[in-house]
């Protein structure tokens, strides 16, 4: 698979949450580093504090991405992308402003095929590379108060799906990995309950193993790889109660308190 002690390693969203700790786990194994984040003055300190480099990235912009990417390929080539910026709406849906949906769907699908699209052709010409898409679990099991992020992170498996299946024989490889919920900004004063928590630092391990083994799709914790056969295969009506028991009964709720400061920065 791929080296990393040398390796160019673009990380979009990564001043902070899983995109910092990924970076960071990336350049502790030699990786040439560059994270991409639209709070430059966020990734320049970050970048300081961890050894890598920062780079300016509105990931729902392909000139944008076009710049990121030649900054991280530095007059090489890029050997791994971590397609890992997106954000969370909670909520309602038809509570939920159409423009502040389309925007989730951009950054969290949008961006994956940009960024996807862009390095693709060069990996395939060398006949080596390494794409990590970031999903999440709520890519195989849908949640209510959070219905336009299941799709994109449902877009986000099949999309990777259905392109792997184009790879076979180029040598390129592309890792769906899809976390449980996070302790980041992303999931602040989010009531999780019952469902498994993760730090940013145990979703970076995983990206960075599949650099060396370059499974299809990986699941944070592992343990939770059956889940989207249960949402295919158990009745919906069923499921709702299992959802409401570890979501809660009112769809997407949250504190808006601790949330503040996540809107406040995520929404134009």
């Amino acid at each position: 698979m791929i080296d990393l002690d040398g390796a160019r390693v673009g990380v979009t969203g990564g001043a902070r949450g899983i995109g910092k700790a990924t970076a960071a786990a990336m350049a502790a194994r030699g990786a040439i580093v560059t994270i991409g984040d639209i709070d430059l003055d966020a990734a320049t300190e970050t970048a300081s504090d961890i050894g890598v480099h920062a780079h300016h990235l509105d990931v729902t912009d392909p000139s944008s991405f076009r710049d990121f990417l030649e900054a991280t390929a530095d007059g090489g080539d890029i050997d791994v992308l971590v397609n890992n910026a997106g954000i969370q709406l909670m909520g309602r849906f038809a509570e939920i402003g159409l423009d502040a949906l389309h925007r989730e769907l951009a950054i969290n699908l949008g961006a994956v095929i940009t960024g996807t699209r862009l390095v693709l052709p060069r990996m395939i010409a060398r006949g080596r590379g390494h794409i990590v898409n970031v999903s999440s679990m709520a890519g195989k099991v849908s949640t209510p108060g959070m219905a336009t992020y299941c799709a994109s992170k449902f877009g986000v498996v099949a999309l990777s799906r259905a392109i792997r299946a184009e790879l076979a024989g180029t040598g390129v490889t592309l890792t769906t990995v899809m976390p449980a919920a996070t302790r980041t900004d992303l999931t602040s004063g989010v009531t999780l309950r019952l469902q498994p928590t993760l730090e940013p630092e145990d979703v970076a391990r995983a990206i960075v193993a599949s650099t060396r083994h370059g499974r299809p799709e990986v699941t944070v914790p592992r343990w939770l790889a059956p889940m989207g056969l249960v949402e295919q295969g158990v009745p919906e009506n069923l499921l709702l109660g299992a959802k409401r028991l570890v979501g809660g009964r009112e769809p997407g709720a949250f504190d808006p308190g601790r949330r503040k400061a996540y809107l406040d920065r995520t929404t134009p």
